[in-house]
């Protein structure tokens, strides 16, 4: 039995430091040598300082390298891992490079230009992770509405965090908050909250030092992996509870972004 609880705790440490060295390892790598430029991933923060959007690509593959080698996984639990986290930071990259000149936000601009046969780069995140999502749920649950419910939390949570990243700081530090409690879980949901959270605090001290952001593609990527946590730690009732307050907290978007910008 010791050997059993040891082994589970070794996994979570694992994905932990695991996801924050490669982390650190790929947000090196691009600060040399950023693929397209430096200049094609640079922004201008809430205060007007040009920060870069490498801490999304680094925090992206590092979650998704961390959860995939990451000891005691099952096989479809990686690969349902992988897709979500990749399709989410792949997802939230094209939206940071191709809508960083776009105003428009929130799902109904989007959907209003799909009307007038437009593809804008936000529609393109908002199916993309979707579809995605339902994709990861159909591998890890067994029932269709289970399946469903699945989905909805892994794609819900991706935008959930993405919501709060109106600060620095803001999103990683939620990623931190919500992903502690899953640590203490056993199996698959303590390694899959572990991931986020070591990719999350291993670029927490440049986020906060206003030298880099998470943008969408971190925030999005370190989002589905805590959905994929919750997905692995719950029932059908608590998958529906999830998703209930998951599809709230998108209907209040402003305000949850506004709150988060507020702290």
């Amino acid at each position: 039995m010791a050997a059993v609880a040891g082994g589970k705790v070794l996994g979570r440490i694992s994905a932990l430091l695991g996801a924050a060295g490669a982390t650190r390892a790929a947000y090196g790598a691009l600060r040399n040598r950023p693929p397209g430029g430096a200049v094609l991933w640079e922004r201008k923060n809430y205060a007007g300082r040009t920060v870069n959007l490498y801490a999304g690509l680094a925090t992206t593959a590092g979650t998704a390298l961390a959860a995939a080698t990451a000891p005691g996984l099952p096989a479809r639990t990686r690969t349902a891992t992988a897709l979500a986290v990749l399709a989410a930071g792949g997802c939230g990259a094209y939206d940071d490079v191709f809508g960083a000149d776009d105003p428009r936000r929130g799902f109904r601009a989007h959907l209003s230009a799909l009307r007038e046969r437009e593809v804008t780069s936000g529609a393109v995140k908002l199916f993309g992770i979707g579809a995605a999502g339902l994709a990861a749920g159909a591998l890890l649950k067994e029932r269709p509405a289970d399946k469903l419910l699945a989905g909805v939390v892994i794609a819900g949570s991706a935008h959930l965090v993405n919501l709060l990243d109106v600060r620095p700081g803001r999103a990683a530090g939620a990623v931190l908050a919500i992903g502690a409690p899953g640590l203490l879980r056993r199996g698959p949901a303590g390694v899959l909250s572990a991931a986020p959270m070591g990719a999350a605090a291993a670029v927490a001290g440049d986020d906060l030092g206003e030298r880099t952001m998470l943008g969408d593609a971190g925030a999005h990527a370190l989002g589905a992996a805590l959905g994929l946590a919750i997905v692995m730690a719950n029932d059908r009732r608590g998958l529906a509870a999830h998703a209930a307050g998951l599809i709230a907290a998108a209907a209040a978007g402003n305000r949850v972004s506004r709150a988060a910008a507020a702290l």
